[in-house]
């Protein structure tokens, strides 16, 4: 199959969302109650991601990022990951919360996933219990150290900047990075899903984040060895690992967006933030032939925007699409 081309932009990038479950219910993410469970039938069986995960390498897609919810609650992760294997895909990641890394992380390194995006928006005991309704820090900081005696390289650090919540910890969160390989990212606060705690006041931009960190030293351009984001990377003299910055709203990289979406219960969006998507558990149920489903991909990459219109029209919580 040829390979796959939008606005000039080369999609060689998966980010599937293997599940909407999670073991934490982070304020921007989700409800507080979860979401109400959709049934087995509903969701990708394990046989089903694999056919449409071996159709995406038939396209060339040599990157595949698996998210979630938390994909380590889910039963199918293991046995995912051992049938992708003979796919060969170039770079397998996943994003964690990392409460349940010391207990799987050397399981993950074993079956092909090379890196981890660990989410973690403070270093305040009180603050992690609030902002994970019910999450325990030391979990997650267990969880970076289980990583990284895994050998995974690079650990990538998320915080999502919030006004007003851990804005005063951005100096702390950077110096990380400072005695150990790690790649803490700095990402702005993003309108998904009608999340009921995004408004303008908790915004911050990066430009702000930057101007605190001014204080650590010059920030030097880093080239990351590892890497299919649109992170700006840099390093400071004296640093083992590098800091990140996503201007996720204050900037734009949409002209080199490389990824589609593809979620738990088969649907595959062209943009985060549209609500387009396109159904390919239906079709694949209904026995369609790999030329019919090749077909929906080519029509999803045809359907991809130059660039997201406007904030805030992606309508499902970023639990089901892996932001």
């Amino acid at each position: 199959m040829p390979e796959l081309y939008s606005h000039g932009r080369k999609i060689s990038y998966l980010r599937f969302s293997i599940t909407d479950k999670c073991n934490l219910r982070c304020r921007y993410c989700m409800p507080e109650q979860g979401l109400p469970d959709k049934g087995h039938q509903s969701l990708l069986r394990v046989e089903e991601m694999l056919r449409l995960l071996t159709l995406f390498r038939a396209f060339h897609v040599d990157k595949l990022r698996i998210t979630g919810g938390e994909p380590l609650v889910s039963r199918q992760l293991l046995p995912l990951l051992t049938a992708v294997a003979p796919l060969q895909f170039a770079d397998i990641a996943l994003t964690t919360n990392g409460q349940l890394l010391p207990q799987m992380a050397a399981q993950l390194r074993a079956r092909g996933v090379r890196r981890l995006n660990i989410s973690l928006d403070t270093l305040n005991e009180e603050r992690f219990f609030y902002i994970t309704r019910g999450g325990h820090l030391s979990a997650t900081l267990a969880g970076i150290e289980a990583a990284l005696l895994a050998g995974f390289a690079p650990v990538k650090i998320n915080c999502v900047l919030v006004r007003g919540f851990n804005d005063g910890e951005i100096r702390d969160m950077a110096l990380l990075a400072k005695n150990r390989p790690l790649s803490v990212r700095f990402i702005e606060f993003m309108p998904i899903g009608g999340d009921a705690m995004w408004n303008e006041d908790h915004f911050l931009p990066i430009a702000a984040a930057k101007q605190t960190l001014a204080a650590l030293g010059e920030l030097i351009p880093y080239q990351e060895l590892y890497g299919n984001g649109p992170a700006e990377v840099f390093t400071i003299a004296g640093f083992q690992g590098s800091i990140g910055f996503i201007d996720a709203i204050s900037g734009h990289f949409c002209h080199s967006c490389n990824r589609l979406r593809l979620t738990a219960d088969g649907l595959l969006h062209p943009c985060l933030h549209s609500a387009q998507a396109i159904d390919l558990l239906t079709l694949l149920r209904a026995g369609a032939d790999d030329a019919e489903l090749a077909a929906l991909i080519e029509r999803a990459v045809a359907e991809k925007p130059p660039c997201h219109e406007q904030w805030g029209a992606q309508t499902r919580k970023m639990n089901t699409i892996g932001g």
